[in-house]
C-alpha cells in the first residue's frame, strides 16, 4: 500500500514538473528518491541522442551474453552479403552481428546496432530477411526506439522510488544497464507503430530495388508459425503486434496499389562457386620415359 501511494504521488509530482518550479530541497525524500525524481524529470525530456547513449553500453552487454557469430561463421558471411552495403541508413551508422540463438527473432536500436537472431535466418530467404531487418530499422527511424527507452527509463526512476521505501522491492531489482537490456528485448510497440514499421520495411525494399513481395512472404511464414508447433513462442512475441495474417495482407495491398505484386517465390540457398583458394589441385601426369 506504501508503494502504491507513493506511485500516485511520483506520477503527480512528475506531471506538475511543466507548469511550475519545483524547489526539491523542501521534499521530503531520501537520497535514493531523490534521484529518481531527477531520473524521471530527465525523461521527459529525453531526446534520441540519450536513446542512443543508453542503448550503446546494453547491446555490448548482450553481445557479451550472448554467442555471437564470427566473421567467419556461414550466418555472418550471409548477413555481410545480405546487409553488407546498408551500414548507413535513415542518418545511423549501423553496425551487425548475429546472435546464435534458435529464436525467431532481431532488433534494431538507437545506437544502430542491428541484432538478427539464426533462428530467424533459418526460416527466412534473403528478401525476406531484409524486410524483417528494415522493419526493424523502421522503429529506429520512426524514433519508436528512442520512446521505448524514455518508458523504460521512466519505469526505473519508478522502480527507484519504491525501493527507496522498500528493501524488498530493492532486492529484485536488476543494474540499470541489464534494464535496460531487458527494456530493448520486451519493448512493446502500439500498432500503429508496428504498422508505420511495415511501411518502412516496404519502402526500403521498394527504394533498394528488391522484391517488395517478400515482406507478404514474410509475415505468412509468421502467421503459420502461430499456427503451428511454435505457436506459444510467436503468440508471445507477436502480442502486441498485429495480427500476422492482416499484415501480410497490406503488404499485398501496397504492392499491388503500385503495380507490384505478384506471387512471391522463396529463394534457395545457392553453394557457393569455388575460388581459386579452395579448388582441389590437379593431379599432373607425366609421360614414362621409354
Amino acid at each position: 500500500m506504501k508503494a502504491r501511494v507513493l506511485f500516485a504521488g511520483f506520477a503527480m509530482l512528475v506531471a506538475g514538473v511543466a507548469q511550475s518550479q519545483i524547489d526539491l530541497k523542501n521534499i521530503n525524500l531520501n537520497d535514493r528518491a531523490l534521484g529518481a525524481v531527477q531520473k524521471g524529470m530527465t525523461g521527459l525530456m529525453f531526446s534520441d541522442a540519450d536513446a542512443a547513449a543508453l542503448s550503446k553500453p546494453a547491446v555490448d552487454k548482450m553481445d557479451a551474453e550472448n554467442k555471437v557469430a564470427g566473421p567467419n561463421d556461414p550466418y555472418t558471411i550471409r548477413l555481410n552479403k545480405v546487409f553488407g552495403k546498408h551500414k548507413n541508413e535513415a542518418g545511423l551508422a549501423l553496425n551487425y552481428k548475429v546472435y546464435l540463438i534458435k529464436e525467431v527473432n532481431a532488433f534494431a536500436t538507437a545506437d544502430g546496432s542491428v541484432r538478427v537472431f539464426s533462428g530467424l535466418m533459418d526460416i527466412m530467404d534473403d528478401n525476406q530477411l531484409l524486410a524483417v531487418i528494415g522493419h526493424e530499422i523502421g522503429h529506429v527511424a520512426n524514433h519508436d526506439s528512442r520512446d521505448a527507452m524514455k518508458a523504460a527509463y521512466q519505469k526505473e526512476a519508478l522502480i527507484d522510488a519504491a525501493a527507496s521505501q522498500s528493501d524488498k522491492v530493492a532486492a529484485v531489482t536488476d543494474s540499470q544497464i541489464g534494464k535496460i537490456a531487458n527494456a530493448i528485448l520486451d519493448s512493446k510497440h502500439s500498432r500503429k507503430q508496428e504498422s508505420e514499421a511495415d511501411v518502412y520495411a516496404y519502402d526500403f525494399l521498394k527504394r533498394n530495388k528488391y522484391d517488395v513481395n517478400a515482406e507478404e512472404s514474410a509475415f505468412n511464414i509468421l502467421a503459420a508459425m502461430s499456427e503451428g508447433n511454435e505457436a506459444s513462442f510467436i503468440d508471445r512475441m507477436m502480442s502486441s503486434h498485429p495480427d500476422s495474417k492482416e499484415r501480410a495482407a497490406n503488404a499485398k495491398a501496397r504492392a499491388e496499389a503500385d503495380g507490384l505484386y505478384k506471387p512471391y517465390v522463396k529463394q534457395t540457398a545457392k553453394p557457393a562457386k569455388p575460388t581459386k583458394a579452395t579448388k582441389k589441385p590437379t593431379k599432373k601426369t607425366t609421360k614414362k620415359k621409354k
